[in-house]
């Protein structure tokens, strides 16, 4: 037993880590890359291994015996032995099956024959192999070399591909040291660190792989950063049109290229340069059906793969360019079709870039297989502390509803209650005393919904634009630029302004509706306002909820992920709105 161990190892896999520890900092430090972040609350942390936990630190170098050691050196009590096999076990399994290149032929080999053998009978394996060399060495198919990593690491066997990449269109790239808009210009260090262990040298052990950063740490010069390294013609994908003009503009501004050398591949322009920002939509974009495609059902027929991407009308810009980089913004927002085309590309370098790894649909295994493991994340309240990104103040304000609404929600379906409770008349109030509090020159308000008509009637009534999906693209960089430049102090978007909007001024979000349980949403909600403030103040979320309703229940799941990050909400109902109203030494103040 070590009496000063800030961590306790349960035979769950799970972790518990003492925040009050005096040797917090040291253990958490220590067992983050191979662990996944479960719960932070106040004082007891939760931690978690998993396989893909484990192969992700396994695919850094980290290996068994100094993840054990970690553990006993950290831990309160001893390490169970079933927690010892497993991770011994698992991480083992890591670079047992190798991919390298042997001139034009693809192999996989590995030193354990016995167990390759095994595998390569595997009826999900066998199609993929083209010839048998020996017992250690196969010939597999180059074009599938993407669908091959799927199916192992699916049969709990990932593959460390060193089969290298190839050489894209050279592009010389430099990193300004003052921008054009005539501001200094530096990589922090934790964005060196991160483009520097994804490149690797430019050694087939980088290349590929996932950056997890908070948003407003600055993700998007992190891939600056990776081209300056690379030097090569680059594909950038994006969740939207507003993402794909931000990183364009970010790179013409931090960086020596031009504007004709950076070019947008969107449904408004399609034009390719040696760097090409493009939208996900654009790129799943199907051909116009033919009259007589649909079956009996109206719909259209299922399709194997290669008939997929024969139909995806902009398929080309992925397979007859020459590129040698590509970023996945928002990595955790790949569509599938995306995922198909990536199977494609594993001879080119991979970077995604997200704030969280959770995905809606489950689909970290195939973000490992595809796009690479995780390569670097620093946990959010970390970078606060750091002054990177701002200090969050997160509330939850909860309303009744009227004794008419209570009998309309009472008789309701329950897809019906989601929305009567979501589109509360009461909400309205609330975001009038939140606007009148935040009225101070510097203050930048977002308001942020799901429900167009009540988005709509909102803006009407408080006269503020509103921004969805059917705003022109050129409506709406006018209005967020307005917005930056502090000629609009109050700005409303539907999800639209959920992802990849830079508004770094904005320091509070009033959220008056969501997309049911999505804890992926609420993160990134959040991250609208995080971005660090000139004038070092606190940024503040609201998040306006029906009491007694099935929002209610939902907004409850949807707080999950920021409270796992150690984000604190405070509930404030009825008898405390006038709390609202209140200066922050008061609210400091009351007991």
């Amino acid at each position: 037993m070590n009496p000063n161990g800030a961590i306790i190892v349960q035979s769950n896999l799970e972790i518990m880590v003492e925040v009050d520890n005096p040797n917090y900092t040291t253990a958490r430090d220590a067992i983050a890359p191979f662990t996944e972040l479960v719960k932070s609350p106040e004082h007891l942390h939760t931690y978690k291994i998993s396989h893909l936990s484990l192969w992700n630190a396994a695919a850094t170098g980290l290996r068994a015996p100094e993840v054990l050691e970690r553990l006993d050196s950290q831990s309160r009590y001893p390490v169970p032995p079933t927690v010892v096999t497993e991770i011994e076990d698992y991480m083992a399994r890591y670079g047992l099956l190798r991919l390298k290149k042997e001139d034009d032929r693809l192999l996989m080999e590995s030193d354990d024959k016995l167990m390759f053998l095994e595998i390569c009978k595997l009826k999900d394996v066998e199609p993929f192999i083209i010839e048998h060399i020996d017992d250690t060495h196969v010939v597999v198919d180059p074009e599938r070399r993407g669908h091959l990593k799927m199916v192992l690491t699916n049969a709990g066997f990932p593959v460390e591909d060193l089969a290298g990449y190839t050489v894209g269109d050279p592009l010389p790239i430099q990193l300004r040291e003052t921008t054009v808009s005539g501001k200094p210009f530096k990589l922090r260090d934790y964005q060196k660190d991160a483009a520097q262990v994804f490149y690797a040298s430019g050694s087939e052990k980088g290349g590929s792989g996932v950056i997890v950063l908070p948003c407003g740490s600055g993700k998007t010069v992190i891939g600056l950063a990776t081209m300056a390294l690379v030097q090569t013609k680059t594909l950038i994908l994006t969740p939207n049109i507003s993402s794909s003009r931000q990183w364009i503009r970010e790179i013409c501004d931090k960086t020596n290229l031009t504007l004709d050398q950076v070019k947008e591949y969107s449904g408004e322009v399609k034009e390719i340069g040696p760097v090409t920002v493009a939208t996900y939509q654009i790129l799943t974009q199907r051909k116009r059906a033919k009259k007589g495609d649909e079956n009996k059902e109206g719909k259209e027929p299922e399709m194997t793969e290669e008939e997929v991407k024969k139909e995806l009308a902009n398929f080309p810009l992925f397979s007859q360019e020459k590129w040698g980089l590509m970023i996945y913004d928002e990595v955790h927002l790949l569509p599938a079709p995306v995922f198909r085309l990536s199977t494609e590309m594993q001879a080119t370098r991979r970077l995604g870039l997200t704030a969280t790894l959770v995905r809606e649909d489950h689909k970290e295994t195939e973000v490992f297989s595809l796009i690479g493991p995780k390569k670097f994340d620093i946990p959010w309240r970390i970078l606060e502390a750091q002054g990177w990104i701002a200090t969050a103040d997160c509330n939850e304000i909860r309303i009744p509803m009227d004794p008419e609404l209570k009998m309309k929600y009472a008789l309701a379906p329950v897809r019906d209650k989601i929305t009567l409770a979501s589109t509360n008349p009461e909400k309205t109030d609330i975001v009038e005393r939140l606007l009148k509090y935040f009225s101070k020159p510097d203050d930048r308000v977002l308001i942020i919904g799901q429900y167009i008509d009540q988005l709509e009637a909102l803006s009407e009534d408080l006269q503020i634009p509103l921004i969805t999906g059917k705003t022109p693209n050129k409506e709406r960089e006018k209005l967020y630029g307005a917005f930056r430049s502090g000629a609009q102090k109050n700005l409303m978007v539907s999800k639209v302004g959920n992802f990849a909007i830079d508004l770094p001024d904005a320091n509070v979000l009033i959220q008056i509706s969501g997309t049911f349980g999505s804890r992926q949403e609420e993160a990134q909600r959040l991250g609208r306002v995080l971005r660090p403030k000139s004038d070092g103040g606190a940024a503040h979320f609201y998040s306006i909820v029906t009491q007694d309703s099935k929002e209610q229940e939902f907004a409850m799941n949807r707080q999950l992920f920021l409270t796992e990050q150690g984000y604190a909400y405070k509930i404030i109902k009825r008898g405390d709105w006038d709390i609202l109203m209140r200066s922050p030494e008061e609210l400091a103040a009351r007991p």
